[in-house]
């Protein structure tokens, strides 16, 4: 008989209660049951990852998180967080593993807080939501979060949050009303955080941190699609012999999260390699069982789908 494959979900949220309280009743746009989903970490969570064949859970803050506070409060808010996640951890050790939320708001202390939760809490990286008040992460002001992550062996995951309000109101304001989520999922979250995603990369971070790895869901927000166009534009610029196209695979790991498309799923294959693949969700966002009845069908032979399901992330995360 073969041994059943692991699956790990690796973009699966829930709020911390004190986070949540300091934006006020923002939940709007969730909803009631995928609000009580984000607020729960044992039954019901557990029971639909059994429902849906998920060994375990990799955790993180649900945006807006503290990206979005002056730099004394989101330290405060950032520690209280990630020790009451631990504590969830430490019920489910089997179920659960972690993304530190880090106060980027002060960067000397969100490299801190990294290491902490990382040494003392046991947790696989941290995860950043957006903008950090307005301010793009390849700012060197931010690159000591970087060096500590490289220096602790573990991951950044760049996740999506609201885009900036200038470019909400130029780029969306027309539709807003009508269709919210264009700002979010449907289009504004992916431009903001591939965004991200190129300024890191032409930024030179790195260059200066040759080990650091980045994070990025959706199916990397769309990047992996156009790395050969982007390569071929810069070259234009005499960038040198590593192209962006380099340094995007060598560099960034992607995840499924909310994207259950074969023909995207095959491209991001064929660009960066299956080992570069991780499986997600984006729970309770998504729901669990689509995610896993998707990959029961993907056109990849058994060990393929085996890497992405777990294989890749013990490895990138040590599970």
């Amino acid at each position: 008989m073969m041994k059943k494959t692991r699956v790990i979900a690796l973009e699966e949220h829930y709020l911390d209660p004190e986070v949540r309280a300091h934006f006020g009743p923002n939940d709007a746009t969730r909803g009631e049951e995928v609000l009580k989903r984000l607020l729960d970490l044992t039954d019901l969570r557990l029971r639909e990852m059994d429902e849906a064949g998920i060994d375990v859970q990799v955790l993180s803050h649900g945006s807006p998180s503290v990206q979005k506070m002056d730099a004394q409060t989101a330290v405060g808010l950032a520690h209280k967080a990630n020790d009451r996640l631990h504590e969830a951890l430490a019920a489910h050790p089997d179920r659960f593993a972690a993304f530190a939320t880090i106060p980027t708001p002060a960067p000397e202390a969100a490299a801190d807080e990294l290491e902490r939760a990382v040494r003392d809490l046991g947790f696989k990286g941290a995860m950043v939501h957006g903008l950090t008040n307005g301010e793009f992460l390849d700012k060197k002001k931010f690159w000591p979060i970087f060096a500590r992550a490289e220096a602790l062996g573990v991951p950044i995951y760049v996740h999506p949050s609201q885009p900036h309000p200038a470019v909400v109101d130029a780029y969306y304001a027309d539709y807003a009303k009508e269709f919210p989520w264009l700002i979010r999922a449907a289009w504004g979250y992916t431009v903001e955080t591939a965004t991200q995603g190129i300024r890191l990369i032409l930024s030179g971070v790195f260059n200066e941190y040759p080990r650091l790895k980045i994070i990025m869901g959706h199916m990397g927000e769309g990047l992996p699609f156009y790395l050969w166009r982007i390569s071929q534009a810069l070259s234009r610029e005499g960038r040198g012999s590593k192209t962006f196209r380099d340094d995007f695979c060598e560099h960034f790991y992607i995840t499924t999260s909310g994207f259950f498309s074969d023909p995207a799923l095959v491209c991001c294959a064929m660009e960066m390699g299956v080992d570069r693949i991780l499986f997600s969700v984006d729970y309770p966002f998504v729901e669990n069982a689509p995610g896993t009845q998707w990959m029961n069908t993907v056109p990849f032979s058994a060990a393929d789908k085996a890497k992405i399901l777990s294989g890749n992330a013990e490895k990138l995360l040590n599970l």
